[in-house]
This record gives structure tokens, sequence and C-alpha cells, in this order.
């Protein structure tokens, strides 16, 4: 295939180079391949293409792929769907980058083949395509070297010493000769396809569970709390079935304009202030607050968190408190207001009084400040740390963070990325694309049945779907539901529900499974916010739901339909107030469905249809559920089924269904 450019009208040469075969819709993909699409390690990539050509000649097709580095490509013959659909998997086995291509080109050997089945079907003298099929076999060991060669020619010198055109016609038919001719035949018009990136991470990329908590809140009173406090509390966040433990930032904390309590620009000598405020004269981003601990006691808790099955994640917040190292050091990498004043960080009309932002485009910012920022993440990786959770990603160059985040992940390729961007789709999707590993979303303000069917579903179609993992955060130290102020704990039930079904990730700020809910009034914010002082929990209160939480982390692990996004499919059910889907498999081995009630305050009920055709059965045939939170079992009969949703019992049902013999069939 020519690679000039194409002129309009084009030459004749032109059109002549031009391919006849076609390879379009290529998938997974973004942007025809200027970003990569995200896989993970040891789960099937499946890649799909549309694949044709003119005429009735018959097409072959391969994907090629390989980890990025390496020089030899692995091979997989792709398969013919109908409608011109072509399909084949690989199964990457390392975390990094890898890429594919596809190559498809005019099959002659599988056109002859097929040609001549269809002569010989329909009585046809088929003596002269006889001759054509020796040529063809000729010319194809002439295509090869070595042992491939000496295959083709051990099969012409069988055909040689065939007498009959009857043992001749066998011969080509044969299994063994139509794969050899299709793997070393002519390969007329071979079309190769752009190579597509693919970003390989772990599975802790696409299914986990975060747990937010702040260290200095650790210790069971109004002293500060410590790292070694924080360990004490393992044990109780381990049996809540958390296996990602966030902290927000760990750094000393600036004195200057500090913040009091709720915000207040006047603090009392005890505020600890806002760990936003990174940076005093204990040092910036690469030190640890004195009162938490020292980096050993950092570390310790790293390995400690291991033993429990969890890996910690950090903040990287790029702000600086004015008391920062770096302001002195380096004050080319902030801005500087006209009477010498430095700029403070602000969102109209809220400010920041306590902290400021760098300039990454400052003269002398380039390319000092981003090679530093980039050593503050390596340099937390080294402690022990392969997760971060980034703040605001989307107020920073877009430039910067796809140098840092593939900079870091190829010598660090466990390294996982998320987002903290509530902001517009189209910069979600595009942090998403330059490498976040996964993103906070949207799911924080959806709550009504038509809300929750159009945003699942969203994120199961392309673009989304390739380049985009949403961790569903049930709360956050900055958003404190509407929806859980005055539901009581019925309304903290149905939120963890959405949150640990909806999606692989999810995730919660402590305080949550305690109901933790008063609110500034008539804002999403937490009274007494814990962002601007000390605030032990008694975590085993009564009214907790620490129970359930632990049940849906447990029936998380244990069903991999609920370990992705993906697979969400809306069922029918006649109440707008009660959320009905199913998630599966690909393989159909694990079939969940689930039932929300969204009124933490009535009971509802409705009938429901059961997805029978999934199974491949009819409308008045039974299926096995079993109640995944409380083990019961049952059959249901019939596609219309019936049930009642209790806020003080449970407001919600996840149900596995399987057909009753256990042969799953499906198409």
């Amino acid at each position: 295939m020519s690679t000039e450019a194409v002129t309009y009208p084009p030459t004749v040469e032109q059109a002549i180079a031009a391919p006849r075969v076609a390879i379009e819709a290529v998938e997974p993909t973004v942007e025809q391949g200027r970003f990569a699409a995200k896989g993970l390690v040891g789960k099937p990539c499946v890649v799909s293409a549309n694949l044709f050509t003119d005429g009735h000649e018959q097409l072959a097709a391969n994907l090629l792929w390989r980890a990025q580095g390496d020089t030899q490509w692995q091979c997989v013959p792709m398969q013919s769907l109908p409608n011109d659909q072509w399909r084949a998997e690989f199964t990457p086995l390392s975390a990094g980058r890898a890429e594919f291509v596809i190559e498809a080109w005019r099959d002659d050997a599988a056109t002859f083949c097929a040609e001549l089945a269809k002569k010989n079907e329909a009585g046809q003298q088929v003596s002269l395509e006889l001759a054509e099929g020796e040529l063809l076999l000729s010319k194809a060991i002439d295509l090869c070297v070595g042992e491939s060669q000496k295959q083709l020619q051990g099969l012409f010198q069988q055909l040689q010493e065939m007498d009959s055109a009857e043992q001749r016609l066998a011969f080509f038919l044969a299994p063994p000769t139509r794969q050899l001719l299709r793997e070393h035949g002519p390969q007329a018009h071979l079309l190769r396809s752009v190579t597509y990136p693919l970003d390989v991470e772990r599975m802790l990329a696409n299914f986990a569970s975060w747990y937010e908590l702040f260290p200095r809140s650790a210790s069971n009173s109004l002293e500060h709390g410590s790292f070694a406090d924080v360990i004490s509390q393992l044990p109780r966040i381990q049996a809540l079935g958390f296996d990602v433990l966030y902290f927000p930032p760990i750094h000393p904390i600036g004195t200057t304009h500090r913040k009091g309590r709720n915000n207040s620009l006047q603090p009392s000598p005890d505020d600890p202030g806002s760990p936003y405020a990174i940076g005093n004269a204990d040092g910036g981003h690469e030190a640890v607050n004195p009162q938490l601990g020292t980096l050993e006691d950092f570390r310790h808790l790293v390995t400690e968190a291991k033993h429990f099955g969890m890996e910690v994640a950090l903040d990287f917040a790029i702000q600086c408190s004015p008391d920062h190292p770096w302001l002195k050091q380096h004050p080319g990498w902030f801005e500087w207001r006209p009477n010498g004043s430095i700029r403070h960080a602000e969102n109209p009309p809220k400010k920041y009084e306590d902290i400021v932002n760098v300039a990454f485009y400052n003269d002398d910012a380039m390319p000092d400040l981003w090679l530093a920022l980039r050593g503050v993440v390596a340099f937390w990786i080294e402690q022990g740390v392969t997760l971060f959770r980034v703040d605001n990603p989307h107020t920073k160059p877009l430039p910067f963070w796809e140098w840092l985040i593939a900079t870091i992940r190829h010598t660090y390729p466990d390294t996982i990325f998320l987002s903290e961007a509530f902001t517009r789709p189209a910069m979600m999707a595009r942090l998403g694309k330059i490498g976040f590993s996964q993103s906070y979303t949207y799911f924080t303000w959806r709550n009504t049945k038509p809300e929750l069917e159009r945003f699942f579903t969203e994120l199961n179609e392309p673009q989304w779907r390739d380049c985009y993992r949403p961790n569903f955060f049930v709360n956050t130290p900055d958003i404190n539901p509407y929806f859980v102020h005055n539901s009581g704990r019925a309304g903290f039930l149905i939120r963890t529900a959405l949150a640990a079904t909806g999606s692989g990730l999810w995730g919660m700020y402590s305080g949550f499974e305690i109901c933790e809910s008063e609110p500034i009034e008539g804002k999403e914010e937490y009274l007494n916010s814990e962002k601007y002082e000390l605030r032990p929990r008694d975590y085993q209160q009564p009214g907790n739901i620490n129970a359930e939480i632990a049940q849906l982390n447990r029936i998380r692990r244990e069903n991999p339909a609920l370990q992705t996004h993906l697979g969400y499919q809306s069922l029918v059910c006649w109440n707008e107030n009660i959320f009905y889907f199913v998630k599966h498999t690909a393989d159909m081995s694990n079939v969940v469905l689930v039932a929300i009630s969204l009124d933490p305050h009535q009971a509802q009920e409705a009938h429901f249809e059961l997805p029978l055709w999934l199974f491949g059965l009819s409308d008045n045939e039974s299926l096995q559920g079993e109640d995944l939170m409380t083990g019961h079992s049952w059959l249901w009969h019939g596609k219309v089924q019936w049930m009642r949703m209790e806020p003080w019992n449970r407001p919600f049902g996840i149900w596995r269904a399987r057909r009753i013999n256990g042969d799953i069939q499906h198409d």
C-alpha cells in the first residue's frame, strides 16, 4: 500500500496502488489509535474489525500483537463472523504498553478450495482447476523458506504421486492442505492496519474497593493520630473488605493563612489546618508530617497494610502552602502579582488563601518543575506506594499528565492513577485517554432510575468503554451527597449497593459506614469537616452498615460479573422507584441480577421480568435463584416475577441466576 498522500482527484497510478481490501471499525481503539485503549493483565483483549473486499474472493486475516519493546509479533488468525465482521483475541501477561496490528488479504488459496468444492458438488469437470491448484502450491513453495518450504515441498511430492483426479481433489480439500496454504500461500493485496496501542494494567486498576481515611484522625481520642494508629485500624478495614487504603496528603502543613474549623480564616492554635496546604519548614511533597511519624514509620505502615491484603494510595496534590520550600528555592515556579505578592489559588467565588499553584509554563519552570513533580511520584513509589489519587488533574496541563504517566508507567508499570476530576464530560474522557487508570464520576449525582439507567448505559458504550474506568465513590471529604442528608440508614445502604454493584471500582470516605451526613445548611458539604479538624469516630456505633459493606465486598470478590462496570444491561421492572439490571460474564458462567429500591422511606414492590432469553430459555421455563446476601435459594417459574423492597430491612436484592441443570446455553 502506498504511503504517499492521495491527491483529489487521484492519479491513475495512485488508484492502481490503492488497497482493494478494507479494514474498518477496529476495536478496541481510541481515536483511531491516537490514544491507547485500556487492557488488563491476564484478561483476553478481544479485537474486532470490519474486513471486506470487492468481488466474491475470500479474505484471510491475522491479528498481530506484542508487548512494546519486543521485536517479534505473535500471530492469531482472525475468525470470520456474519456481515464482514472479524474477531480474534490475545491475552497480555504483563503490565505495560502493548500494541496490535491487523493484516488482511485476498486469500487465493481459500477462494480456490471453496470454488473447487462447489464445482465438484455441482458435478462439473474440475481437471483444469486441479492444474491451477498445482500451480498455486508451486507458487506457495517459492514464497517460503526453511521448515515451511519443506512442508509444502512434501505436499507437492505427495501430489505428484497421485494418479487419479479423485485423489488430487481430496488432497486439495483436505484440512491440512488448506491450513498450510492459508498460512504460507500468496497474500494478494495484503493490507496492514496502523499500529494500535493498548495500556495493560494489573487487575487492581479495574477491580478494587477504596477506603479513604485521614491518618491524623485514626487515634481513639482527640489527640493527633499517627501512622501507628492507622496500623491499629487495619483489622477493621480488612474486615470491611477493602483492598485499597487511601490517604489525603500526609505532608507537612503550612501555617501561613492556615484554615480553622469549618474553613474559618481565624484558626485556633490547636487547629491542624488543611492537609492540602502542603509544605512548611519540615519539608514539602517528599516529606511526612512529623505529627504522623517518620518516613520509616510510613514504610512500616505500607508493609503492614500489605499483610492485611491492602495497598496504600496517596494523594498527589500539585499545590503548595506559602511556606513550601519550593517558594524560596524556585520562585520562578510560581505566579507573582504586580505588587510582588504571590498569586493564591482560587476558583471564583471560592478562595483558597492557604495554597498557591505552580506555573507549569513559566520559563523558569520548564523542564525543572515538570521533572521535580515526576520525581515526587517516583519517590513515593520507592517507598512502596503504587496508587495515586490525583487532585484536580483537569486544572493542570494535559501534556504534562500524558508525559508524566507514560514515563512513570514505563519504569513502574504497576502504578495506578485515579483522576479526581468532577468536570465536563469531554475533559473527563480525555484524562482517561492520556493515561489515567480510573476516574471519579458523576455517580454521586445520579439518583433517579432514568438517570442511573442512562449513566450506566453510557459507560458501556464507545468512547467511554475503551478509555475510562469509573470509580463510584459514594462520598468524599468534599461531597456530602444531598440524597443521604435525610434518608437515614436506608439511604446509605442504597448508595452503597449502587456503587458496589455498578462498577468494579467503588470507594467511600470514612464515616459513611456509620451514616454521617450532617451538612452545612443547603450545601453538599459536611458540617465540622474533617479537612479542618480531627475527627475520631466510634465505627461500631448503633445504626452502622459495617456488615452490609463487608457482605457486598465479599459478593464482589466471588462474582466476576460484578468486577467491572461492563456487561450492564437494564431489565424491565414496572416501578420507577426500583432500579433493576443484570450483569454477566462473557461466557455466561456468572449472571447476577440486581434490584435496588431508590426510595429510602417507603416500601416498594413491583412485577419484573427474568432475563430467561439470556439462557436460551422460553418465557414459561424456570431458573434457579440465589440471594447472595443471605445464601437462600429457590426456583423462579416463568418470565414475570414479583418483588418487594423495604427500607427498614434491606432496600436491595442481589441474586445469582443459573439454569437449573447448570448447563448454561447462550448464543
